[in-house]
């Protein structure tokens, strides 16, 4: 029977286990702080940076909202970032993407003190990743190593399928699969809009991550028997319900299910733990600006 893997679940755990981790800051006297700066006026951003805010509070993390008018001039979203740089009470600091087209977002990524940017996106730490000398992993791909891991899934030796190449989730998620250390040592390939014959690459695959962003394109044809497959897309599409559309994955979860091993659903499997490690990353920041060693899940 096809486990269903519950990123709700496992997402939970994680923010109950880093309560041990707040709890030794909090002996030393530090509160670790998350600031959010929004330079947008799209409602999806607002209710991501709203859901983060309200992770932070439930978990014992200060939340700090930095909103800047999208018409404003970039130079005040780059002062805003200096000044949280510069703010020693300010532990990660998180842009949301995406910036208004007169913002350039690679320098915004610069922008960030690369011992502040949680998000694991600045040069220095993706850097650090490929050296395999990671400050902090990207949320969205440590997350995936998570739900791994919590399926009971060994990585080790096993066929792992990147489908997508995107610097935000496909090649830092190839490269902690590579990684010679726990929850990689697999012999990864990434997939991409180029590929020839992508069924011929996915039927291979003992671990499938879909993370191209096209809306149900994997179906259980293209799956290896037993295999576990984590969905990290989301995609709205259009459909008959109440809203005018539903959120669905990049794989086409009814037939997929029927071949793997392990699945992840859409919604309510990699999005929780995107969320959950970006906590994780601020408080392993917060005990590494403060100089204290926390014990983290």
């Amino acid at each position: 029977m096809t486990e269903i893997i519950d990123g709700n679940a496992v997402a939970q755990s994680i923010r109950d286990d880093l309560a041990t981790a707040i709890d030794q800051l909090a002996e030393e006297g530090v509160q670790p702080s998350l600031a959010t700066v929004l330079m947008s006026d799209d409602p999806a951003s607002e209710t991501y940076v709203s859901m983060k805010q309200d992770d932070c509070a439930e978990v014992g993390i200060e939340a700090i909202d930095i909103e800047i008018d999208p018409d404003a001039d970039a130079s005040e979203l780059y002062d805003a970032i200096d000044d949280l740089n510069g703010d020693e009470n300010v532990n990660g600091i998180l842009v949301q993407m995406p910036v208004p087209d007169h913002v350039s977002d690679r320098e915004v990524l610069r922008a960030v003190d690369p011992v502040k940017d949680v998000d694991g996106f600045h040069p220095e730490n993706v850097g650090r990743l490929v050296a395999g000398n990671a400050r902090y992993k990207p949320c969205t791909p440590h997350g995936v190593q998570k739900l791994i891991e919590a399926a009971g899934v060994e990585t080790e030796g096993a066929d792992a399928v990147v489908v997508g190449r995107s610097d935000i989730v496909g090649k830092p998620m190839a490269n902690l699969l590579v990684q010679k250390a726990p929850g990689g040592n697999a012999t990864t390939t990434v997939c991409h809009s180029r590929t020839k014959d992508l069924a011929a690459k996915t039927r291979q695959a003992d671990i499938l991550v879909a993370a191209a962003g096209v809306p149900e394109m994997i179906d259980g044809g293209m799956i290896k028997e037993g295999a576990t497959v984590i969905d990290v897309g989301i995609n709205r599409v259009d459909a008959d319900t109440e809203k005018g559309y539903e959120l669905v994955g990049d794989v086409e979860f009814d037939s997929a299910k029927e071949k793997a091993g392990a699945i992840t659903p859409v919604p309510g499997g990699v999005g929780p733990m995107t969320r959950a490690m970006l906590l994780y990353n601020t408080v392993k920041a917060a005990g590494l600006q403060h100089g204290v060693d926390v014990d983290l899940p």
